[in-house]
Parts: C-alpha cells; sequence; structure tokens
C-alpha cells in the first residue's frame, strides 16, 4: 500500500524532500560547529566489529571448544567462555584499558581512564578521531576478553574454575596489556623495538595465547587415560557450527581493526577471508593424501589455523599473499598438530598452541615477506630483511614475557588454591563436579 504522504501532488513531495535536506543539513552544521571529528560510517562499521568480536567468544568459541570435550565437560567449557566474558569486561573497566590505553612508561600505561575516568560521548583518540572513543573503548574490550578465552582450550576437563579465573585475570594484566600498549597504543613501539606490524592480534593475540596455552598444559599435566584412551569429541556438529561464527566473526575482529569503513578495510575483509579458504583447503588435501578420507574436524580447523596467521598480516598483504600465508599455516599447524605433539608428549587438548600459537607466529614473520610491496600485491614500504628481523625479535620477545608470565602465575595459583581438580572430579566430569548440572538429562 502506498503511504498516504506519496500520494500526495508532487509540490507537496517537494516540501517534504526539503525540510529533511533541512535537517539533514542543519545536523551537518551542528556537528560542524561543534568541532567533532566522528564520522557515522565509521562508527557503524565498529559497532558492528565489536559485537562481531564478542560474536566469536559467545557463541563462537564456546560452542567451538564444547563440542570437542567429552559429554561430561561441556558446560565447564560454556561456564567458562561466559564467565570470562563477564570477569574481564569488568577488569577492563577498572583498570585494563586505562593502562593499555593511556600514555605511561615505555612498558604500560597509568590509570588516569580507571573507570572511564574523563571519557565522554563526544570523547575521541587523536589515533582514530572518526570514532568515539567509549567505542575504541568496547572494540578493544572484545579483544582483551576473547584472548584468554583462546588458552582455556588447552587444559579443558581438568582444571579448577577457580584458577582458571584468577589465572586470566592476572595474565591478562601481566601479558596481555604490556603487549597491547606497545603494538596498538604506540602504535609498533615494541619493547625497544620500532615498527613491528600486527594489525589485529598475531602477536598480542595469538602468540601470547598460544605460549600461555603450552605452559599451562604442561604445567596442569594431561588428562587422565593420554595419550592411550579415546579421547574423543562428543558433538562435532557443534564443533563445525562454532568454526563458521568464529569464519564470520573473524571480520569484524581483522576488519574492524583498521578502525574504518574504507578500501583497506575492505581489503582486510578479502584477504582474512581467502586465507581461511587456502588453509581449509590444504588441511583438508592433507588429510585426504595421508588418511584416504577428508574430515569435517579439519577443514575446521584448517580455516582457524588460517584465520589465525592471516591476523597480523591482514593490513599489508594482498590476496595472492594471502593465500600463501594461509596455505603455509595449514601445513605448519598441521605438523604441530600431528607430529610436535605427539612427539613431546604434551596434552594440549584443544590444540590451542598447535593451531593459534603456531598460525599467530607463522603470520607474523610472513608478513614481513608477502607485505612488502617487493611481493605480488603487498602493500608495506619495508625493506624484507630488516622487517623480518624485527618481526622475529617481538614474537621472541612475547614467547619470554608471556612463558616467564604463565609459569609464575601458575606456580603461585599452585601453591595457594590449586591448579587441578581431584581425580574423582575429573572421572566424574566438571560439569556435575565445578558447576553441578549436567548438559543431557534423561
Amino acid at each position: 500500500m502506498t503511504h498516504p504522504l506519496l500520494k500526495r501532488t508532487g509540490s507537496g513531495a517537494a516540501r517534504i524532500s526539503a525540510v529533511m535536506a533541512a535537517l539533514v543539513l542543519a545536523t551537518t552544521s551542528a556537528h560542524a560547529a561543534d568541532g567533532s571529528t566522528i564520522n557515522s560510517g565509521d562508527t557503524a562499521w565498529l559497532l558492528v566489529s565489536t559485537a562481531l568480536v564478542l560474536f566469536m567468544m559467545i557463541p563462537g568459541l564456546a560452542l567451538f571448544y564444547a563440542g570437542l570435550v567429552r559429554a561430561k565437560n561441556i558446560l565447564s567449557i560454556l561456564m567458562q567462555c561466559f564467565a570470562l566474558t563477564a570477569v574481564l569486561s569488568l577488569v577492563w573497566l577498572a583498570c585494563g584499558y586505562s593502562l593499555a590505553f593511556s600514555d605511561g612508561c615505555s612498558v604500560v600505561g597509568r590509570f588516569g581512564k580507571a573507570f572511564l575516568s574523563g571519557v565522554t560521548p563526544t570523547s575521541v583518540r587523536s589515533d582514530c578521531p572518526t570514532i568515539p572513543e567509549l567505542l575504541h573503548f568496547a572494540y578493544q574490550m572484545m579483544f582483551f576478553l576473547i584472548t584468554p578465552g583462546l588458552f582455556i582450550g588447552a587444559f579443558a576437563e581438568r582444571m579448577k574454575f577457580k584458577a582458571i579465573l584468577v589465572f586470566s585475570i592476572v595474565w591478562s594484566l601481566v601479558v596481555y596489556v604490556p603487549c597491547c600498549y606497545g603494538m596498538w597504543h604506540k602504535a609498533g613501539a615494541f619493547f625497544g623495538l620500532t615498527g613491528v606490524i600486527d594489525l589485529a592480534g598475531g602477536i598480542v593475540v595469538h602468540i601470547t595465547a598460544g605460549v600461555a596455552a603450552l605452559v599451562a598444559c604442561v604445567m596442569v599435566g594431561p588428562r587422565k587415560g593420554f595419550p592411550g584412551a579415546q579421547l574423543m569429541p562428543h558433538n562435532l556438529a557443534l564443533t563445525i557450527t562454532g568454526a563458521g561464527m568464529l569464519w564470520v566473526g573473524w571480520f569484524g575482529f581483522n576488519a574492524g581493526s583498521q578502525l574504518a569503513a574504507n578500501g583497506a578495510a575492505a581489503m582486510t575483509l578479502v584477504v582474512t577471508h581467502l586465507s581461511a579458504c587456502a588453509a581449509s583447503v590444504v588441511w583438508m588435501l592433507i588429510e585426504w593424501v595421508r588418511n584416504g578420507k577428508p574430515s569435517a574436524l579439519g577443514i575446521a580447523t584448517g580455516s582457524i589455523a588460517g584465520l589465525a596467521a592471516i591476523t597480523p598480516a591482514s593490513g599489508k598483504v594482498g590476496p595472492i599473499g594471502a593465500v600463501c600465508i594461509g596455505s603455509l599455516s595449514a601445513l605448519l599447524c598441521w605438523l604441530a598438530c600431528a607430529k610436535l605433539k605427539k612427539r613431546f608428549n604434551y596434552d594440549d587438548s584443544l590444540d590451542v598452541f598447535g593451531v593459534h600459537g603456531v598460525g599467530g607466529f607463522v603470520g607474523t614473520i610472513l608478513v614481513a615477506v608477502f607485505g612488502s610491496t617487493a611481493f605480488a600485491g603487498g602493500l608495506g614500504d619495508f625493506s624484507i630483511g630488516k622487517q623480518l628481523v624485527t618481526q622475529m625479535l617481538a614474537s621472541v620477545y612475547t614467547i619470554l614475557l608471556s612463558g616467564i608470565a604463565s609459569i609464575v602465575i601458575l606456580k603461585v595459583i599452585d601453591r595457594t588454591i590449586g591448579l587441578r581438580v581431584s581425580p574423582e572430579e575429573e572421572n566424574q566430569g566438571l560439569d556435575l563436579a565445578e558447576h553441578g548440572e549436567a548438559a543431557y538429562n534423561d
């Protein structure tokens, strides 16, 4: 049915158009008079990106991990993801954002913006003046909470819930915040280095979490029965669904990190997708050749490896570089999951180190090659050799920081509240032992 206003004469429609134009002009003039630099398009894109990154944690990562554990532990994984989302958001408000994104010493900021002190709806940051600082706070908060969410998969089915919360909070402030401060607040001025490239978290998120995952799974110890017992995923349908959600959410993770709705964000989105596609196909082919059949779990795992690897490089590489990074990450992450873990016999339950740690490292190093203008489609104006050294040193510094800090924090927790549930509780399952609930009731 035609709206009554549209049935009026042409002159009436013209008057309506004129009024609307006047309103738009008045709004634009008001913004200009206020000196506001906030852009509605950039703001809208970052609002969507913020929601997409939260979507990666709950429900994406929660379902991806929940399907990989045994049925008696599914609620414990879901609970951990939800609890970390809530608790770490409050930590970010209290001090995390201020320490990561306000000026301070060479390693960390100060408490001037604790509890968003001084931040108003019209406040902007000088490095991203087209979006409100409140939105920058919210967007970066999602990265803060999802990073510890990654490493819970390494010690799934055996670590105490309260130990996970304490470790995640302390680790986030001691490891994540300094890395975030140097890479993103100080624009690559990272522990004495300059010009380090990491658009969306190869260093800040994936290497830090991957190293913490490796340390934690070793210190907590293997699951009962590992490696001889068949510790099979209980619901791969949940895992594949979660992987799909992570893939979609990763567009906000990477393309949103451009902090603007522009061509750079579009290119970042394209290369993110292509890297995931290439990694999925390569992982599938590896399994097909070696095992005779491609698996759904394999292709899903491959996609995550490609997404992790392209994350640091997604602002510098072109489509061909993305395919190369995705393909190489699939091969190297498969080797880490299938060979390295077996060789050293550590129980990284859900292959956090093998996928995120190795994938993040691969992308952090390879951006120096495929992100250079010397390579087809590369956007970075830098010397490959010099940038390789910079990226390698940044990775080593990150590995040392996360590794040493994780060992110290976990030792303190073990000597106070304890790291691991009892053998009886592990046998019963963490759903009942830790939370008093069962996912499936007869």
